[in-house]
């Protein structure tokens, strides 16, 4: 399974992800903005004004309170931007010249370190987004049928990512 990264984005603690795929950038776009599509692997349900400015609302994650942001960027079908509380997420693809896509994923965070939290908990959501892509049809990151969290989170922490944040759901 690839992992993230911790990267500096903007002088800000980010954590990067790049997957290749066998689709087109409007295929995997499809994946990354529409509703249907979305929940089979984000994190929570999503609802947006699909233009710059607009609104996005998270719903019905287990783990985290309902939230809103601002489309940063939306460039169908290369780029997409979005706040998230005090985080951003930014998406970019970009045709590989082989009929397939590159999708290049990085989460902006508030704190440092929650950095192995959030990276652990899109290596998961990105497997799912894989399935999706793979025509699988998954049940999503909270699933039974998503792979577990902790070891993913236990993996990142031992290899160094920043760690400490409280864990949604999780007491140690």
């Amino acid at each position: 399974m690839e992992r993230g990264t911790l990267i500096e984005h903007e002088g800000r603690p980010a954590v990067r992800f790049e997957r290749h795929y066998r689709h087109s950038a409007q295929r995997v776009w499809a994946a990354i903005t529409q509703p249907d599509e979305l929940a089979h692997w984000f994190p929570s349900a999503v609802r947006m004004s699909a233009e710059v400015g607009g609104a996005i609302e998270f719903t019905e994650d287990p783990n985290v309170a309902p939230g809103t942001g601002t489309i940063l960027a939306y460039q169908p079908p290369h780029r997409l931007a979005y706040s998230w509380g005090d985080d951003e997420l930014h998406f970019d693809l970009v045709e590989d010249g082989a009929g397939g896509c590159v999708l290049t994923m990085v989460h902006v965070l508030a704190a440092r370190d929650t950095a192995a939290r959030t990276a652990a908990g899109w290596t998961i959501c990105l497997a799912e987004l894989d399935k999706q892509l793979a025509g699988e049809n998954p049940a999503g990151p909270h699933s039974a049928d998503a792979q577990p969290w902790r070891p993913v989170y236990d993996e990142y922490v031992a290899a160094g990512m920043p760690s400490g944040a409280p864990i949604p759901g999780m007491t140690d």
